[in-house]
């Protein structure tokens, strides 16, 4: 059986300081709806990637525990120490704090990670231990009960296997929404199936990617479970020795619909007063994207635009408003 990898990424560029809010948070519209959904408090994001290192300036205050299922580190389960650096990376932009001395914010920056590090330092893993990581995060219970909202997944292999897909439809039946990236082996077609596994799996919500002028990536994989895309090119995150990196890939984008995820959590529930479904929190999701006129098979529902909802609103008040305005005003005529 081959091994499950990560999603092929690039490293554009690693610095000290980037934007403390990155383009990619801005461009999805999350600072828009932070009041509302209370910047993701309450909630916990699994990640299933290369580790996370657990002393980052902008993710110590975010981790809640972690485990690792690798041989690395002598096969310490205790040490979930990304030794990569892409499992860093997506932690940040899930949920890097917003810290006003420095740093940079994430998409839900008052969420919590679990790090279950599933993927070596090279990069892969072997399926049973991202197995065992999916049914740790779905019985995982935290001090006062807490349970995990969200799994992320940014890796991929060509197989699909019983008990991979068995796990995600335990996580999805326990109401954990499964987030993965769709792949990077997009060959600038939009008919032909480049599927990844597990994001190929129906009960996913798998993500495609775009750059900031909204174009799809060319890497992005086109297939007919793309279920939505969001910001995946040059991408300004979190990296290991307290650092920070540009990275490109679906990866990248991933962890922007993992952290948007909790954020339409905490709105929609304060809406509806009690708990949503997995399928509810779909449909919430999908609620908020704008088409971009791709194929489906590239985009999707479209990009993600979590403030898309009180925009239009705000349109039709403007609407209406100039509407009984114009109506007033011929009848005084």
């Amino acid at each position: 059986m081959a091994k499950l990898h990560l999603i092929p990424y690039r490293v554009e560029e690693i610095m000290e300081q980037a934007p403390q809010i990155p383009e990619g948070v801005r461009m999805i519209q999350a600072p828009e709806v932070w009041a509302d959904a209370e910047r993701g408090k309450g909630n916990i994001v699994a990640i299933l990637d290369t580790g996370c290192q657990p002393d980052h300036p902008d993710l110590k205050d975010r981790i809640v525990g972690g485990r690792n299922f690798t041989p690395d580190f002598g096969g310490d389960v205790a040490n979930f120490d990304d030794n990569n650096g892409h499992g860093t990376h997506v932690a940040g932009t899930v949920a890097a704090s917003f810290r006003p001395e420095g740093g940079i914010a994430g998409v839900a920056p008052e969420a919590h990670l679990l790090i279950l590090k599933v993927l070596s330092g090279e990069g892969g893993g072997e399926y049973q231990g991202i197995i065992d990581g999916i049914h740790f995060a779905i019985d995982w219970k935290g001090p006062d009960g807490e349970t995990v909202s969200v799994i992320s997944m940014s890796l991929g292999g060509p197989e699909d296997v019983e008990e991979l897909h068995a796990a995600i439809k335990r996580a999805v039946d326990a109401g954990i929404p499964v987030v993965c990236a769709a792949g990077n082996e997009g060959d600038d077609s939009s008919d032909t199936d480049e599927f990844a596994y597990p994001g190929a799996y129906g009960e996913v919500i798998q993500v495609g990617a775009v750059d900031f002028d909204r174009r799809i990536a060319n890497f992005s994989n086109t297939n007919d479970e793309i279920d939505l895309v969001a910001p995946g090119v040059d991408i300004y995150s979190t990296f290991p020795g307290g650092k920070h990196a540009s990275l490109s890939g679906t990866s990248m984008a991933t962890p922007h619909v993992s952290g948007a995820l909790v954020l339409v959590k905490n709105i929609a529930e304060k809406e509806f007063a009690r708990e949503l479904t997995e399928a509810e929190l779909y449909a919430q999701l999908v609620r908020r994207t704008v088409p971009l006129g791709y194929p489906k098979t590239a985009e999707g529902n479209g990009l993600l635009a979590l403030d898309i909802i009180n925009k239009f609103e705000q349109l039709l008040k403007l609407v209406n408003t100039s509407y009984s305005t114009g109506v007033e005003r011929k009848e005084r005529r």
